[in-house]
């Protein structure tokens, strides 16, 4: 059995509007985060007296990758606080690898900072270089906060090495995400020893409203975005699920319903992260594309059995609480910059290309979707992609292995014998990271622009 769902007369409107462009902020957030890195490095240089001696360059080397440190850390936070201007403009995959260097960055500062800095306080206390580690306990147990301190950066390092790629790909992602958040006890217990023990502080003393003004807008954001909005998101709109029908093998719809579901802002091609108040599943959260236009009381995802959490999809009951965060990500008609399109699915990547099939804004012939399966009968959703393609006149086109498991060509010759004028499209892709590399490549070797191929990924 499969779902019939269209997006209504909010989706026919969405197709009739204008081609309105938004441009990506990422340009000036970048620009604004460079002003601040060089407004730390000018407060570390009208703080630092001259330096002489071998140690005190030491001291001001560790100061300065230490100061550093402490602005990564708030922008590493930021980063993690679902801001939507971050998250719907800039795109929640682009704001996850900036989290990921971020991170990569904070902790490699805290370890020179960590290294030099007791370094040169051994030298002051006429020890060697060998003498580090004894100078380090001797600093924990007398220096104000830096009992905190230890245990924050501990708390790095352990988030730092679970989230290396291997290391990630071994884990639950949900006990990985629950081991991630303790990234915000890190970032606490390590504030405290800047202000207490930072030179730069005790000589600027706006310097220290500068740094509580930092650290306390983040907190507030985090509090807003990522505590208080969903709660009264959820509070307003009260959903639940209200059916789950299998769509084709290893795949499953689930229709949420709820009240005044329009009024929160979703657009075809986001995605909410979802948690399902039902036994087992309470404390996982994972991010599910809308898979048709929001309708006012309904909303729907179409998932694939790939891991634990979407496998108990299946056994959801009618009834079952639904909590979500969201909407998320910018894969939305706000990208778009050309007439024609062409939306490129792959596996169960079509469900935020069959809410853009449905919705985007064009005229007859205007609108390409090319779905990519293993085979005729993993193409979900087909039923309703060939209803939409013959209202809208759109063109629907698929490409399965062969019967002898030959796998189709996608290269830049068959999409432009398919598609003559591809390098005239703006391209919305969605598939697994293999199948999205793939596609990228052939799309630029046909002359399609890097500016005009919109994809957004879930990896971290």
């Amino acid at each position: 059995m499969t779902t019939t769902l269209a997006g209504g007369r909010a989706a026919r409107r969405q197709t009739m509007r204008r081609i309105r462009p938004r441009r990506s902020p990422a340009v000036p957030l970048l620009l604004a985060v460079g002003a601040g890195a060089v407004a730390v490095l000018w407060l570390w240089w009208t703080s630092t007296p001259s330096i002489a001696d071998t140690t005190g360059k030491i001291i001001a080397a560790g100061r300065i990758t230490g100061l550093l440190a402490g602005y990564l850390m708030a922008l590493v936070v930021l980063q993690m606080a679902r801001v939507p201007a971050l998250e719907r403009r800039v795109g929640s995959d682009r704001v996850a690898r900036w989290h990921a260097m971020s991170g990569r960055y904070t902790v490699s500062l805290v370890i020179a900072h960590v290294f030099l800095i007791m370094w040169g306080y051994a030298r002051q206390a006429g020890r060697t270089l060998a003498d580090v580690a004894s100078q380090t306990i001797t600093s924990i147990n007398t220096l104000p906060d830096m009992g905190k301190a230890a245990v924050g950066t501990g708390l790095l390092f352990v988030i730092a090495l679970l989230s290396i790629g291997p290391v990630r790909r071994k884990l639950p992602y949900d006990g990985w995400y629950h081991v991630h958040l303790l990234t915000y006890a890190a970032v606490f217990l390590t504030f405290w020893h800047q202000i207490t023990t930072g030179n730069e502080f005790a000589v600027t003393p706006s310097a220290k409203t500068f740094w509580y003004g930092l650290y306390g807008a983040v907190t507030a954001l985090v509090l807003w975005y990522r505590i208080l909005t969903p709660i009264r998101l959820n509070l307003r709109h009260r959903m639940r699920v209200q059916a789950v029908i299998e769509e084709t093998p290893g795949v499953v719809s689930v229709l949420i319903g709820g009240r005044r579901l329009h009024r929160m802002g979703a657009e075809a091609g986001q995605f909410f992260r979802w948690r399902f108040l039902a036994p087992g599943m309470r404390f996982s959260s994972h991010p599910y594309s809308l898979s048709a236009a929001p309708r006012p009381d309904m909303l729907r995802i179409t998932v694939k059995a790939i891991g634990d959490h979407s496998s108990r999809l299946r056994e959801l009951e009618p009834g079952t609480r639904v909590w979500a965060e969201g909407p998320y990500g910018a894969l939305t008609a706000q990208r778009r910059s050309r007439g024609k399109v062409l939306l490129v699915a792959g596996g169960v990547g079509i469900t935020p290309m069959r809410a853009l099939f449905e919705t985007l804004p064009g005229a007859s012939g205007d609108i390409t979707l090319l779905y990519r399966a293993n085979s005729t009968q993993d193409l979900a959703l087909w039923g309703e992609l060939a209803k939409i393609a013959d209202e809208r006149g759109a063109r629907l086109m698929y490409a399965v292995n062969s019967p002898d498991g030959e796998r189709p060509d996608i290269s830049a010759e068959s999409l432009r014998r398919k598609i003559p004028d591809v390098d005239r499209h703006d391209v919305f892709m969605c598939g697994p990271p293999g199948f999205a590399q793939q596609v990228y490549a052939a799309l630029r070797d046909a002359g399609v622009p890097a500016r005009r191929i919109h994809h957004e990924s879930f990896e971290m």
